[in-house]
């Protein structure tokens, strides 16, 4: 999961409708002999009963809220744990929300606690919770990798620990469907308890990896505590990755004799997951993601973007160069996303009754528009200047450079 923009499109996700809307069913009064003292108490009566059904209502959310668990939420500030936090706060199964980030959010119905998740003062700041969504995680292209890497690891064993020393009884990890690896062999789909194959040459898998990897041996450090682990596939809403990148790029770079298949995941879906896993409806460790998947033709189809192919080892090769000199963020690892399958099934959500209200169609359609007027090569990003130098470039080094950045960068270097 990447580290999303402060701006993320509201959740689409709609309340169910509440109790007050509902059909009234007014009861008859017998006891009147005269039609017009049938019609005001009639009148009298259903307002009588409007009132106690009002009563009665505010007094069952109450009973439901005392009954439901009270779920913290880590990184609550931003992006997919602001919008998770926000659910949680409007649910009437949820007793109470404990938001926890570096700043406050603007969730005012949550009780909020400002401290960085790697602080061990983080356990009294749990004390009381049942469930931790642990969502404080940096997986930006532009971090530091070992900045990143420190972050990410050391806040989760922070989590974790803190957690079962406070009683938490769950911990809700989210880290993403990139850990089962992108190989050519993949089954398509993949099963979600299959083998996790992936390297950690890719931007943030390593880190994914030691989550995961935590995660499966907290339990056991920590009898009583569990662990929940939720995959969302390639995630659009809001959110800046090698993977939404690749949809910026003037040709869609296409590896010869690699077969990509895509299956995305908005955000709106994933935070509806994590509620489900919050709520206790589902555990272990399960993927989401819209049904099924798109080939690489129907991406192209569905996009206008035309394909740009080009052979294996010029590919890989130019962008491990690149990176290497510091002209892109994305490593060369992050092209097996985009060569070799590596979709799931969402089995495990589908039983425990969740379903996507998104289509892969309709994420790749909402991803396009939110990448408009944005123009990246090989993984960077390039003001219109540059992006026009790159449209005059070669139709290779557009796609794995462009002259003019390997040109800045020779002068660059000149200076010193």
């Amino acid at each position: 999961m990447s580290s999303p923009d402060p701006q993320v499109r509201a959740a689409r996700n709609l309340a169910d409708p509440s109790p007050e809307n509902k059909p009234e069913n007014k009861p008859e009064n017998k006891s009147e002999s005269k039609s017009e003292s049938k019609s005001e108490s009639k009148s009298q009566i259903g307002t009588d009963d409007k009132a106690d059904d009002k009563t009665e209502n505010k007094a069952v959310r109450s009973r439901s809220r005392s009954r439901g668990p009270v779920v913290a939420v880590t990184g609550a500030a931003t992006g997919v744990g602001e919008l998770l936090t926000a659910r949680l706060a409007a649910s009437e199964e949820i007793k109470q929300v404990i938001a926890i980030d570096e700043r406050r959010g603007e969730v005012s119905e949550a009780t909020w606690h400002v401290l960085d998740v790697r602080d061990p003062a983080i356990a009294e700041k749990l004390r009381g919770a049942d469930v931790v969504v642990h969502l404080a995680l940096d997986l930006d292209l532009e971090t530091d990798p070992a900045a990143r890497t420190a972050y990410n690891v050391r806040g989760t064993q922070t989590v974790l620990t803190a957690a079962a020393a406070v009683g938490v009884h769950r911990v809700v990890l989210c880290t993403s469907a990139m850990v089962y690896g992108a190989l050519p062999d993949n089954d398509v789909p993949l099963a979600e308890d299959a083998e996790l194959r992936a390297t950690a040459e890719a931007t943030g898998v390593g880190d994914l990896l030691e989550i995961e990897r935590l995660g499966r041996r907290a339990p056991r450090a920590h009898p009583g505590l569990q662990v929940t682990v939720v995959r969302p596939t390639v995630l659009v809403g809001g959110t800046d990755t090698a993977l939404t990148r690749y949809f910026e790029s003037p040709r869609l770079l296409v590896v010869a004799g690699s077969r990509p298949t895509w299956q995305f995941c908005h955000v709106d879906d994933l935070v509806t997951a994590l509620e489900y896993a919050a709520l206790e409806k589902i555990d272990g460790e399960f993927a989401v993601g819209c049904d099924g998947w798109l080939e690489q033709a129907e991406v192209e189809e569905l996009s206008g973007v035309r394909r740009m192919e080009l052979p294996s080892a010029v590919a890989l090769g130019a962008a491990a160069r690149l990176h290497r000199i510091g002209l892109t963020p994305s490593p060369a690892g992050d092209l097996a996303y985009t060569m070799h399958p590596w979709v799931v099934s969402v089995s495990r959500l589908h039983d425990a009754g969740w379903r996507p209200s998104w289509t892969n169609e309709e994420v790749l359609a909402a991803l396009l528009e939110e990448v408009e007027g944005r123009h990246t090569v090989a993984g960077r990003r390039l003001g219109r200047k540059d992006a026009t130098a790159a449209g005059a470039a070669g139709a290779t080094v557009a796609l794995l450079g462009t002259a003019a950045l390997v040109r800045r960068a020779r002068k660059a270097r000149r200076r010193f």
